[in-house]
């Protein structure tokens, strides 16, 4: 059974907070590849006030085994008090494209 891959996304205040999170991530081996789509504009219920904002997408391809661990680094690294983390699942894809996912985040492990 092939493994189970995920994108997860998460949205952040700004391009640079945005970059830092996709660099360590990586760097972590705990994705692939991050992606940075921005700016966009979210409408949301915060404290309850609806907020409108700018704000960066980061959509995050790894592999269902490090998702835990991929949360926990953007709680630790993230400006927001609840920062988005959405997983869903990858269900279906190029081969090698998930193989590649695989390979990435699994050096080292």
């Amino acid at each position: 059974m092939p493994e189970p891959y995920l994108m997860m996304t998460t949205t952040t205040s700004s391009e640079d907070e945005a970059n830092r999170l996709a660099q360590s991530s990586v760097e972590a081996r705990l994705a692939a590849c991050v992606q940075v789509v921005g700016p966009i504009r979210s409408t949301y219920w915060w404290k309850g006030e609806v907020q409108r904002e700018a704000e960066w997408l980061c959509l995050i391809k790894t592999t269902a085994a490090h998702f835990q661990a991929l949360a926990a680094h953007i709680r630790a690294h993230h400006s927001y008090e609840v920062p988005e983390i959405v997983a869903l699942p990858i269900v279906a894809g190029s081969p090698a494209y998930l193989q590649w996912i695989s390979a990435e985040v699994n050096t080292g492990s």
